[in-house]
């Protein structure tokens, strides 16, 4: 009798599981642990000095984060949940480090309104692609190539030091991570149609966290965008 309400439990846990939810609920507490300690290193003078007068420190920190980024997305598969786990948090941590310098530059005011665009902007790309019938993977490989052309663009400007193509790489990027934002959020939208009742619980937790990965780069990268567009220097 004890098994069979053991299995009756275990069954109707699985039954209510759900990845986007997952998804959404990883993202938003990486999200909020990135600022938290974004604002906490921007507050000390000693460690912003040491970490901005330094560049071998800050590209160490850079190199660090790419590694995260490169393990969580091409071996998730082959690391423990829990080990996959402990990088998304360290990642949204040290990332936390590293973009601390917005405090530096804008005006907290401006921060927080650019924030909140993000946000606005985010979600309604995200219900977007969950409610619509239509297929975005054409979105997403020309999203792809966007990146691409973004990032050759922005080494460029790195020389030429143009403000015009500074606006036009930023405007880009905020047209990128939204095609990009619309096409993960169908990809984890059917992850979570095939695989919320089917897959093991460590398999649950480690699709949940790359889907998070996914949608926290997005909202990183357009909030950075939207900042060089509309936040007010200090």
């Amino acid at each position: 009798m004890s098994d069979r309400n053991s299995s009756t439990l275990t069954a109707q846990f699985v039954r209510e599981r759900s990845i986007l939810r997952n998804v959404y609920l990883w993202m938003t507490g990486g999200l909020a642990l990135t600022g938290i300690v974004s604002r906490l290193v921007s507050t000390n003078t000693g460690l912003t000095r040491a970490l901005y007068s330094n560049p071998v420190l800050l590209f160490v920190l850079i190199g660090a984060e790419l590694l995260m980024v490169i393990v969580l997305s091409s071996q998730i598969m082959k690391l423990s949940a829990a080990a996959a786990t402990a990088l998304f948090i360290g990642y949204a941590a040290l990332n936390g480090v590293t973009l601390s310098f917005i405090f530096l530059l804008y005006t907290e005011t401006s921060i927080t309104t650019v924030f909140f665009i993000t946000a606005a902007t985010f979600g309604g790309m995200s219900l977007y692609a969950l409610t619509t019938k239509r297929d975005l993977s054409t979105i997403g490989h020309y999203a792809i190539m966007g990146l691409w052309g973004v990032l050759i663009a922005t080494l460029v400007n790195l020389f030429i030091r143009s403000e015009a193509l500074y606006y036009l790489i930023s405007y880009v990027g905020v047209a990128v991570f939204l095609g990009l934002t619309a096409y993960d959020t169908q990809i984890i939208k059917r992850w979570n149609a095939e695989m919320s009742d089917s897959v093991s619980e460590p398999m649950y937790i480690k699709i949940s966290i790359i889907g998070a990965l996914k949608l926290y780069l997005d909202f990183i990268n357009l909030f950075l965008f939207f900042l060089r567009i509309f936040g007010r220097r200090r």
